[in-house]
């Protein structure tokens, strides 16, 4: 059965633009068929589609913009089956990501974030979407920040996910880092290793659950109180199309799973799991498996580990 969640944070239409390799040669002008798409994304909708899609009851707290991309994302909720009542028009232009990816799935990522960084989310909105909720899981912009003192104040589980930090006294994350009880982080700029970093920020800042993701060596999780962390690896076997988005949908099932079974290691390897098969597609918010594709998977061969 599906719980009910809360994910706050950035909403954006996306590009995808497949190249040939990286870098991106010089023309002109160049006529990609087939090589180039457009979609709702941003990390608040690729969680909240992900947990919709799983059937959980999700509330998506944004930002848009009273634009035509802002219309977009308005109907693509709408279509999605997610509620429009706490994505609020208050920007001029909504954010907007372009993502190329070559054959091998690599991919960049180019954020124009316009003036979201700069506006602030109503704090009497984001009380009422928490009614109800057991967990929130709340994105890294700026306007989530003061949201952080409300689900703690409301008694909610408090999941973020800081992405490619680099600094355990990180200015920008610092305070997401502080108030996570669900910690998230990529392991791209980590100045040591991943086991060591998970140590470190245990020790700074106490928090409960730590995942480090680790792309194709799969994902790293630390426990408070246990012994020492877990590695799940990657699934093999399946199609790579784009990573974009891969980290969004660990996130996503991780929290699903964990919602429901309160066992942390069953939810990563089902995490795991889910995020390979994402992967096998080009958009951010694409690929998402529904809870019994997602068991069908984990149970199949390519499920199986040692």
């Amino acid at each position: 059965m599906g719980q009910h969640i809360l994910v706050a944070g950035i909403v954006a239409l996306e590009m995808t633009y497949r190249i040939d390799a990286f870098p991106l040669q010089y023309d002109p002008v160049r006529y990609p068929f087939f090589s180039l798409g457009s979609s709702v994304s941003g990390g608040a909708y690729n969680v909240a589609r992900a947990l919709s899609t799983l059937g959980d009851d999700v509330r998506c707290a944004t930002l848009l913009g009273r634009d035509a991309a802002g219309g977009l994302v308005r109907h693509t909720f709408a279509l999605e089956g997610l509620s429009q009542d706490f994505a609020l028009e208050s920007l001029v232009d909504t954010p907007h990501s372009l993502i190329l990816y070559d054959r091998e799935g690599r991919r960049q990522i180019h954020i124009d974030l316009k003036d979201v960084q700069e506006q602030t989310y109503p704090e009497e909105h984001f009380v009422q979407a928490l009614r109800g909720c057991r967990l929130a899981a709340v994105g890294n912009a700026n306007f989530c920040r003061p949201l952080l003192r409300l689900a703690r104040e409301a008694g909610v589980t408090i999941a973020t996910d800081v992405q490619t930090v680099s600094q355990l006294e990180d200015p920008y994350n610092q305070d997401f880092m502080r108030a996570a009880d669900i910690l998230f982080m990529s392991h791209e700029r980590l100045p040591v290793a991943p086991s060591e970093w998970i140590r470190q920020v245990r020790e700074r800042y106490g928090t409960g659950i730590i995942v480090v993701g680790m792309g194709e060596e799969g994902a790293l999780l630390s426990v408070r109180g246990d012994p020492a962390p877990l590695h799940v690896p990657a699934l093999r076997g399946l199609p790579v199309v784009s990573t974009v988005g891969a980290g969004d949908a660990l996130f996503a099932c991780f929290l699903h799973a964990y919602a429901q079974s309160n066992d942390p290691y069953q939810a990563l390897r089902k995490a795991v799991a889910f995020a390979a098969f994402k992967i096998g597609t080009a958009a951010g918010a694409s690929g998402f498996l529904t809870e019994a594709e997602l068991e069908q998977l984990v149970q199949g061969p390519l499920g199986e580990r040692p």
